[in-house]
């Protein structure tokens, strides 16, 4: 059960209106429905009437009522007495980041943010993007770390957070060399099967390379023969020979420069992608809204409400 669902049921509790207590919440309708109703999934019974206007509670609902609002005020009073106990850890600044950008690009960005403004202890949590999403929504680090499209929102767009793109990269397909020096396993656009090292449901740029193959310049069969959610390893089984994978460029730059890896197929079967930073919307510790108004600097705002670079 997520503390957002407590915040749900008692905002269609007061307001009687999905659409109204949905736009309250920043969030779509359909999106508020689903939290809704997976909330009276976790009950086990209905909360709410649906069948009358203004919606209703169910009489499970007003019995259930009086705890969600006791159990929100008793977690968010006591959020915030942690936070005044922990005196020198309020100042400590918490991430969550996709292990490629562990790797390649928050270190450097770190550092370049170092160089403007002193920053206090960084503690940084490396995980898949599906166990980073959840570690956010649980209130476990402050900031998020990862690649993103347009094409795969994360679960994190809108709603209780916000974002900004602080850096860009770019997934390349990339296959080990043949004897020739051609790529072995090539991307022809005829609809030919691929050997494919695939990212697992977990991973954040399995969502984009999935929802961004309807702009590939051409048809292909991908024949998965190797899944996993870290690009590292399917780095290693693409020097290997093992099948043609979508890397960051961040990440094998080096091996396209000495030729261990190289571009499966053109520019056009490549996807641009920005490596974007997430918050929650609520005001955080002194320290980490100085982080955030230093990362951003000079950002403008993003047509969709995001802002960028």
């Amino acid at each position: 059960m997520e503390l957002s669902w407590l915040e749900d049921f008692l905002a269609l509790a007061e307001c009687g209106n999905f659409s109204r207590a949905a736009e309250g919440r920043n969030l779509t309708q359909p999106a508020f429905s689903r939290r809704i109703r997976a909330l009276e999934d976790w009950t086990g019974t209905p909360l709410f009437d649906r069948t009358t206007q203004p919606v209703g509670l169910t009489e499970a609902g007003r019995r259930f009522r009086p705890f969600a609002d006791e159990t929100l005020r008793r977690l968010l009073q006591g959020r915030e007495e942690a936070r005044l106990a922990g005196g020198a850890a309020a100042t400590a600044l918490r991430f969550a980041a996709t292990h490629a950008l562990s790797l390649t690009f928050f270190p450097n960005w770190l550092r370049t943010l170092e160089g403007r403004a002193r920053l206090g202890a960084i503690h940084l949590l490396s995980d898949s993007m599906q166990a980073c999403e959840q570690v956010m929504m649980q209130g476990q680090a402050q900031f998020l770390l990862c690649h993103a499209h347009a094409a795969a929102p994360s679960r994190l767009e809108g709603g209780a957070f916000r974002s900004v793109a602080v850096g860009s990269d770019r997934l390349v397909p990339v296959s080990a060399p043949d004897g020739t020096g051609a790529p072995r396993h090539p991307l022809s656009g005829d609809g030919s099967a691929l050997p494919h090292l695939a990212y697992s449901p977990e991973s954040g740029m399995g969502r984009i390379v999935t929802a961004a193959r309807g702009g590939f310049p051409g048809p292909v069969a991908l024949e998965t023969v190797f899944t996993s959610h870290l690009a590292a390893v399917l780095r290693t089984l693409a020097r290997d020979g093992r099948g043609a994978a979508w890397l960051p460029e961040s990440l094998i730059a080096e091996d396209l420069a000495q030729g261990t890896l190289l571009r499966a197929g053109g520019s056009a079967w490549e996807i641009a992608v920005e490596v974007r930073l997430y918050r929650p919307r609520a005001r955080q510790s002194p320290a980490a809204e100085a982080f955030w108004a230093l990362a951003t600097a000079q950002q403008p705002p993003h047509q969709d409400g995001r802002e960028q670079e």
